[in-house]
């Protein structure tokens, strides 16, 4: 047999020409040896997603970073000049980091793995003349799926028989409204997906009716398959906090280079020998570089993640935590992300009054209400025949699961049914009184339903549809309990009525009945659907989440810009946008975008806070002008039709919930409970992971600043060296690294939401930053030199271990001070109070006891080369200790002096 090619455009093509080419007889379907054969050619029906690493490719990335480069080679030099105690300790701490990372994305990339669900898991086609059901994978080129509601469609397929057949397309087109099919051919080859009436399309849902179509593309040749593949062409980039760690990474290495060069000819001007000088050397490069940091930045990420966890948020990767904390737009999808994706009645109107429906979703919580009061739809005989005809035309049904209320069919009856619920009438209720005895499907010509109950010996038929389609099939209206004959000025109230709902972007469904001479045998809409009398109106609408509100506004406050990017229609998207106060800006459809220059689409990008009609490479378009305007873009979706938006963005957002595989592939967090706030959520803790790091990696590298000061400055004079390698080593690691990690879970502080976004390209080391780092380091740095030098006087220079004792305990304490000083950049740690972060408190404490071991436990004397120090000496090192506290609560004060207020604590 020839191979199946791929045809196209496949919508053009009659049912005729669409079996002939695949080779199949519809009747019959495909036998089996023939599905086998092309299940080899055409290969599974599935498509790439972007693959979780491997255990190994975490591993291998955790040594990807500048300052894990320069820890290695300072490891590598340490063993080879015989310091191997030096060496351990340095490769312990990169071991560490390492193992903390892969721990923190093994764990992500399981929880992900657990939310992923398959779109369509089984299909049922018809082989060998027979219906059966296999496994989506399975389904091939030729197939003729069967198809009914609630089922959904696992390939592309060519609609051959339809009875009525509505899909959800909202994943793939981000339209809300479930589109009506037909089986006649689409003559436009450049048709839009959403225009191609006749084919459905793998992974969306048959939302009413049932047919039956022929597969015509499998795997990555259908369209989400398609959109898939796209992913390839798009590279993921680094979050700006990868980006800025890199960038000091880099700094460290060529200070750290530039000192031990400068040090080393230095030493040999002052005729000290090789070796010692190449040991010295050593010994700077070790104070220079930041040891902890990238297991503090690791543990922090990671903290911040598992706090993101408890806020519904799911991190695939530890940096993208702080990403979210530097955006300044927000790029979401409508349909399911800010809204519910549950169509909701929201008006009624009848002849004698209007009023509104509250509530949700589907669950039946909620009230008729005019003018605001509740209203019981049963003392209103017209109120109460539309309740009643909502429930009996209608073929939904709902259904109470543990996550909520879920609907059967398709999403506009599902709202009436609610509606109806809410005003009390359940289907068991209206059918046992007015039990249905046939139908006339809805049909696209017709825009309208009818069905038929037998009433105690009355036949009544109850139509629904779009009002324009069924005002002029009238003769009559309902007013109150009274019949009257329609007038020109009924029929005018009615199309009024109607516009007042279009104006709020709701979709209108009309009812109207008539009771008919006897039950007819075979009902046709000319003898039945004539003579109507009109009921009233419906206006329903995919409402906004409630929660999206509260989170649009905190957006704002926050200095972020939230921004629609939809595929629904502009007036639907912009009502939705207003009502979240998120509709200030223009609204731009996706094909106003393809006459654009580069130029404008910036401009647009920038200026809209709309988009809607968009197409996958329009979001790409929009995310991509976004990122070269400097904005650090977050994309949220749920739909295959976010994907490469998603993986362009700075960060990826997707819904673990309803989202699809790709999305959850191409994003670096998805939200476990599919809510826009949890979004809100994840920017809190995302500013306030950033706050910390910047908080760890100032007291970090003030502390080794003045480590290299105190090394750097003794030998410039021809002191001895106040420290040696396994005492620097041991600050860094004990004295450094619990406050370290300790500052970096600081309390977040109360006005992080009320700030704007930082600048893109602010990095950790702001101006403010670095000249406190330097002022810290130079002030502990005579405090340090200040204590060597005084005990080396008193103990005499050839005995310098005493000094370098004192050198030692003064080092690690004041720096263990100067962590309170950290806390903030202008406010006194007095009122900020110790106790407000009592980890720290207890990060100084253990510290503290673990430097006083090393110093006067004997056991550690020959490791750490120390002596116990008493009387003078000790009385010195406390006071130099604590001497950094005043100093830092003094240039605090003169700060605050000049700025006149109290800046934001750092």
């Amino acid at each position: 047999m020839e191979p199946i090619m791929k045809q196209a455009p496949w919508h053009t093509k009659s049912i005729e020409e669409v079996t002939a080419e695949l080779r199949v007889n519809p009747d019959q379907g495909l036998t089996s040896a023939d599905a086998e054969q092309r299940l080899i050619e055409a290969g599974p029906n599935a498509f790439k997603t972007e693959e979780s690493r491997s255990l190994f490719g975490m591993i291998i990335a955790q040594f990807n970073d500048m300052l894990i480069w320069v820890l290695l080679a300072a490891t590598l030099v340490s063993f080879v000049i015989g310091e191997a105690t030096d060496a351990v300790v340095i490769l312990a701490i990169v071991v560490l980091n390492a193992i903390l990372g892969v721990v923190q994305e093994f764990r992500a990339e399981q929880s992900l793995a657990a939310l992923k669900k398959m779109a369509a898991p089984m299909a049922r086609v018809r082989r060998n003349g027979t219906s059966v059901e296999i496994p989506a994978e399975q389904v091939v080129p030729g197939d003729v799926l069967l198809l009914e509601a609630g089922n959904v469609v696992a390939a592309d397929a060519r609609l051959i028989e339809s009875a009525s057949v509505k899909a959800d397309e909202s994943a793939l087109t981000g339209e809300s409204e479930p589109v009506e099919k037909s089986t006649e051919v689409v003559s436009d080859p450049q048709a839009g997906v959403g225009d191609r009436v006749n084919i459905l399309h793998s992974g969306c849902a048959v939302t009413f009716g049932r047919g039956a179509a022929v597969a015509v593309a499998t795997g990555s040749g259908t369209e989400m398959g398609r959109i898939a593949t796209m992913l390839e062409g798009v590279d993921s980039e680094q979050t700006p906090l990868q980006k800025k760690l890199e960038g000091l990474g880099k700094f460290i290495a060529v200070i750290v280079l530039v000192i031990c060069v400068i040090v080393f000819i230095a030493g040999l001007a002052h005729g000290n020998p090789v070796d010692e000088m190449f040991l010295t050397s050593v010994a700077l490069a070790v104070a220079a570089i930041p040891e902890g940091l990238p297991a503090v930045v690791t543990i922090v990420l990671a903290v911040g993640m598992r706090n993101m966890v408890k806020r519904n948020a799911l991190i695939r990767r530890l940096q993208a935590v702080e990403t979210l904390g530097a955006t300044t737009v927000i790029c979401t999808d409508k349909t399911g992300t800010l809204t519910r994706n549950q169509m909701t009645v929201r008006r009624w109107w009848t002849f004698s009054g209007q009023g509104s429906v509250t509530g949700e979703g589907y669950a039946p919580d909620g009230e008729i209400q005019q003018n605001g009061q509740p209203l019981d739809p049963r003392s209103r005989p017209d109120l109460d025949l539309l309740m009643r005809s909502a429930v009996l035309c209608n073929d939904a049904n709902l259904r109470q699961e543990p996550t909520g209320w879920t609907a059967i069919g398709d999403p506009t009856e599902a709202a009436l049914l609610t509606a109806a619920a809410k005003g009390g009438w359940s289907r068991d209720e209206a059918e046992r009184e007015w039990p249905r005895a046939d139908e006339i499907p809805f049909d696209s010509g017709r825009k309208r339903m009818t069905t038929i109950h037998n009433v105690d010996g009355k036949v009544f038929a109850i139509v629904k549809g779009a009002p324009d389609m069924i005002r002029p099939l009238c003769s009559h209206v309902l007013v109150g309990s009274t019949i009257e004959p329609m007038t020109e000025q009924h029929s005018a109230d009615i199309a009024a009525a109607g516009r007042s709902m279009a104006g709020d972007a709701l979709r209108i469904m009309g009812f109207a009945i008539r009771e008919l001479p006897s039950l007819p045998t075979s009902p046709q809409p000319k003898d039945v659907e004539v003579g109507l009398t009109f009921i009233g109106l419906m206006g329903m609408i995919d409402p906004p989440r409630t929660e999206a509100a509260e989170a649009i506004t905190r957006c704002l406050s926050a200095g972020i810009r939230p921004v629609m990017i939809t595929g629904d229609y502009s007036v639907t998207a912009g009502a939705v946008a207003r009502e979240l106060g998120m509709g200030h800006g223009r609204v731009v459809e996706g094909r106003q975008l393809d006459s654009m220059n580069e130029a404008e689409l910036t401009a647009t990008a920038n200026e809209a806070s709309v988009f809607a009609r968009v197409s996958p490479d329009d979001k790409l378009k929009i995310v991509s002008a976004m990122k070269k305007s400097g904005e650090i873009v977050a994309m949220t979706g749920d739909g295959v039709n976010d994907a490469p938006a998603l993986k362009r963005a700075d960060i990826g957002v997707a819904m673990g919930i309803t989202g699809t595989d790709v999305a959850k592939g191409a994003s670096e967090m998805v939200l476990t409970d599919d809510n826009f706030a949890s979004i809100v959520a994840a920017v809190d803790e995302g500013r306030t992971v950033f706050a910390n790091i910047r908080k760890s990696v100032f007291y970090l590298l003030s502390c080794n600043i003045s480590e290299v000061l105190t090394l750097f400055t003794a030998i410039m004079i021809g002191w001895a060296a106040p420290l040696i390698p396994v005492q620097i080593l041991w600050v860094n690691l004990v004295t450094d690294g619990l406050p370290a990690l300790a500052l970096g879970v600081d309390p977040a502080e109360p006005d992080v939401m009320r700030r704007p976004p930082r600048h893109p390209s602010e990095g950790v080391l702001d101006r403010e930053t670095v000249v406190g780092i330097i002022w810290y380091g130079l002030f502990i740095a005579l405090a340090v030199l200040l204590s060597f030098g005084f005990v080396m006087a008193n103990h005499g220079t050839d005995n310098t271990e005493f000094a370098r004792t004192a050198a030692f305990l003064t080092l690690s304490f004041s720096q263990l001070v100067h962590a309170f000083n950290c806390r903030s950049n202008t406010q006194s740690i007095f009122s900020l109070g110790f106790l407000s972060n009592p980890k720290l408190v207890i990060a100084v404490v253990i510290s503290g006891l673990l430097q006083l071991a090393a110093v006067y436990a004997p056991v550690f004397h020959d490791i750490f080369s120390t002596r116990s120090l008493k009387g003078m000496d000790l009385l010195v090192v406390v006071v130099l200790s604590l001497s950094p506290l005043v100093f830092g609560e003094l240039r605090k004060a003169l700060r605050r002096g000049f700025s006149g207020r109290p800046a934001p604590v750092r």
